[in-house]
């Protein structure tokens, strides 16, 4: 026979708090939880063992902390027995690695990575197969990637002495066919990565609308319909009206639903969830978040992330907190490692050089230079000092509240030779002082502070 509605209520009794507050979104940690978080990791040769001035000092931080995090940016295959190709649609740049990577990032101190991309699909389905085995065996925990969508979606974890770490991968830049898909009756599930969708717009003042408008109706394939005075549809382009001339995202209410779901499943299993999305919007030109940025992460962080980690346009964004949480809305490059080989006879293509006569490092300095393709042209050069300042980001909770935020500048080595390139060190004093007081201005506006003392930026709050 089956239980009483008594006998339920007195179970559940039994069981304490834990089965009433399953659907809690506080933080469970043990006194003194840390988690690094740096953003892209774009590497192509392992570094642990070399000499690279002042990386070791890096390493000390990345290596201290319970979880440390950072997004890969690329595909870890060894060209040689690789089974796939290069793909025709690819994030702009054919990204790739070596296998002894993988052990090169745990020793460094990685544990966790996202890896929902827009350079997921580089090297198609294989590369991706690739890349999770190298990462599995490496015991590197990753999530955004899967044989379905359900499986790209879900939340990997991470054992700690001071509490199990979930992390949520998804990514708003990426390639249309690498996007994962669920089965449907016969049809079989799509491998790929987890998506949030966004609808651009352009928004545009009334008197520039209205001449928009007047364009769209002269065409010869314009049809007749209910017109909307605030808003048309040019050449498959969204107008809207407004005070003055800006692009506009919205994100797909279903990713948007599938996504907190996820987020509320994985705090759910874990003691400390980690939200992670990789997104350009509105472009790599920007250091300001796309207009959507804000009220999403808040809804991120209401489905129990304790942590939303946002990487993408290669540069610092503002940093937030919100419920004593903290949102990162860019942590732009931490490796950037951009001298790669080998790269696809498309990219050889989009540059106008030719793989007889050209080399793949050629390829690679053009592209620095011009920036990466995209359907409206290139994003824009990303070989200004902005894409080769960082910082690396730690957390400490105490109470299950995040207690203090340390900020340590990292440069990239800008000014190297360009195949030296890419590897961080501590940013020197006045250096240092001049990525603080950046990140400073870029984060007032969400009322955040940060102190600088001693060339590291710091962020306290009251214990409650």
């Amino acid at each position: 026979m089956g239980k009483s509605s008594h006998d339920n209520d007195e179970f559940r009794a039994q069981l304490g708090d834990g089965f009433d507050t399953v659907g809690s979104t506080a933080t469970n940690v043990a006194d003194g939880f840390t988690m690094v978080a740096v953003g892209d990791l774009i590497l192509s040769r392992p570094l642990i063992k070399y000499q690279h001035p002042g990386f070791d000092e890096v390493v000390e931080i990345l290596r201290a902390a319970d979880v440390t995090f950072g997004n890969l940016e690329m595909n870890i295959i060894d060209i040689r027995s690789f089974k796939g190709s290069p793909q025709a649609d690819y994030g702009g740049a054919y990204h790739i690695s070596l296998p002894q990577i993988g052990p090169d990032l745990k020793d460094m101190g990685f544990n966790v990575v996202s890896r929902a991309t827009n350079h997921t699909f580089d090297w198609g389905v294989e590369g991706m197969r690739e890349t999770s085995r190298v990462l599995d065996e490496s015991g590197i925990v990753h999530a955004g990637a899967g044989e379905n969508l359900a499986q790209a979606a879900a939340a990997r974890f991470l054992e700690t002495p001071r509490g199990r770490v979930g992390l949520v991968s998804f990514a708003s830049s990426f390639q249309p066919m690498s996007r994962a898909c669920d089965p449907a009756g016969e049809a079989p599930g799509r491998p790929g990565l987890n998506a949030l969708r966004l609808a651009k717009s352009i928004i545009v003042p009334a008197e520039m609308l209205n001449n928009l408008r007047r364009v769209r109706d002269a065409l010869p394939d314009t049809e007749p319909g209910r017109e909307d005075p605030n808003r048309i549809v040019l050449a498959g382009v969204t107008y809207k009206a407004g005070e003055k001339v800006d692009y506009t995202f919205e994100p797909d209410a279903r990713d948007v639903a599938d996504i907190l779901r996820n987020i509320r499943r994985g705090k759910q299993f874990s003691d400390f969830c980690i939200a992670t999305n990789h997104g350009h919007e509105p472009g790599g030109w920007s250091q300001a978040a796309p207009d959507y940025a804000q009220s999403f992460a808040h809804q991120v962080i209401d489905a129990g992330a304790d942590a939303y980690v946002a990487h993408g346009p290669h540069q610092l964004r503002g940093i937030e907190i919100y419920k004593r949480r903290p949102i990162f809305y860019s942590l732009g490059n931490f490796f950037y490692d951009a001298l790669r080989t080998p790269v696809g006879a498309d990219m050889f293509d989009v540059y106008g050089k030719d793989p007889r006569m050209d080399t793949d490092a050629e390829v690679t300095v053009d592209e620095e230079a011009k920036g990466y393709p995209t359907a409206e042209g290139f994003v824009g050069a990303v070989t200004g000092p902005v894409f080769y300042e960082s910082v690396i980001s730690v957390s400490r909770f105490e109470q299950n509240q995040l207690a203090e935020l340390r900020l340590y500048p990292v440069e990239l080595g800008r000014s190297k030779r360009f195949a030296n390139r890419g590897v961080p060190q501590l940013a020197s004093k006045s250096h240092a002082k001049a990525i603080l007081e950046r990140l400073q201005s870029l984060s007032k506006p969400f009322g955040t502070e940060v102190a600088i003392e001693k060339e590291v930026g710091v962020i306290r709050l009251r214990t409650v």
